[in-house]
């Protein structure tokens, strides 16, 4: 099997299932039948996430893989008096970078309704402040695809306040190779686990270290990671995006190591031990700092967990926007993933 081809499938499977965080439940449940369906043992924690165990040989010096599965998104914090929608971002979805964006409407007890998240008055040719006003979620909104015209009318589909409103994804895989979609932070490193869970059972690999995986779903909200760490786990790596754009190196072909981001350095050896492994198999990669740029797993350290902690994930641009990463990319991430899981020196 090209398990790459299988992460990308995953992938677009994945970003289809809206997951704006605290909103978790259908992905979750998408996840954890794939992984039973491979024969592997979950737990659904009491915060929604998901725990996968890989097994393992050394039940005392554990691994834990951390990815969250939840996205930006926004929540219904007005209705106006002529049926459009205020909307309260949910993590950091910025109003500009989502104008004109498809979204959905989900109620708790009415199904869903479709829209689009749209500057107020937003005709060119009526407005002539349409093209100059800075985008602000005080001057957007959303639009109902219904005939709605008064808060009423909204009211009596169902909708509320604290209702979630999701933002499409738009996934596309060009034939050359790109994958591109709202919210690759962080499903495809979902999908980059997955498919590493796969290549193991397939290949019957017996891993020399107890290893987990956590599929957290408040990581864009600042929480993620805070808990549900098992007993005997000394090590762990958050598997997110690599930051691209200017002063860093990593490209969308490349697998990302974070050597220090906005809350602290990552554990020195293990970053030694990442880029060693990168080197002894030809995996192309760059080493970073990320100065705006925070993971599961410094949450983890956050709430008192005494282990090593690191940072991985294939090269993303645009992130928080409409992302783009490459299929080299996606490809080096798994198969550094594969080597540290493998790798026996201390």
């Amino acid at each position: 099997m090209n398990y790459t081809d299988y992460i990308v499938e995953q992938a677009q499977k994945i970003l289809a299932i809206d997951s704006p965080s605290g909103y978790s439940k259908d992905v979750i449940s998408y996840l954890q039948k794939e992984y039973q369906d491979m024969g592997y043992e979950t737990i659904i924690t009491n915060k929604g996430g998901l725990l996968v165990h890989f097994g393992g040989e050394d039940q005392e010096d554990g691994i834990l893989l951390e990815t969250h599965a939840d996205t930006l998104g926004g929540m219904v914090s007005e209705i106006m008096p002529d049926g459009r929608l205020k909307l309260q971002p949910i993590g950091g979805l910025t109003a500009a970078n989502c104008e004109t964006e498809h979204c959905r409407i989900i109620t708790r007890f009415d199904g869903s309704y479709e829209g689009t998240f749209q500057l107020q008055d937003a005709s060119v040719h009526v407005n002539k402040n349409a093209v100059t006003d800075v985008r602000s979620f005080d001057n957007m909104e959303v639009v109902i695809d219904e005939k709605v015209f008064t808060e009423e009318d909204v009211r009596k589909l169902g909708i509320s306040e604290g209702d979630v409103i999701c933002m499409c994804p738009r996934t596309v895989y060009t034939r050359s190779g790109f994958l591109k979609s709202r919210f690759l932070d962080d499903k495809l490193s979902v999908a980059i686990a997955l498919g590493t869970a796969r290549y193991l059972k397939e290949e019957n690999v017996k891993l020399p270290r107890d290893t987990w995986q956590h599929i957290t779903v408040y990581e864009e909200v600042g929480h993620g990671g805070a808990a549900s760490v098992p007993a005997g786990i000394t090590e762990a790596i958050s598997i997110d995006m690599g930051c691209v754009g200017s002063k860093v190196r990593c490209t969308e072909y490349q697998v990302s190591i974070c050597a220090m981001d906005s809350r602290s350095p990552y554990n020195y050896d293990l970053v030694t031990k990442l880029v060693r492994l990168c080197r002894e198999h030809g995996i192309d990669y760059a080493v970073d700092v990320y100065p705006h740029y925070g993971s599961d797993v410094d949450v983890t350290l956050s709430a008192g967990n005494d282990i090593r902690h690191g940072l991985i994930g294939p090269g993303v641009y645009a992130s928080h926007g409409y992302e783009r990463v490459h299929r080299d990319g996606i490809e080096n991430c798994f198969r550094l993933l594969k080597a540290y899981l493998m790798d026996t020196e201390k």
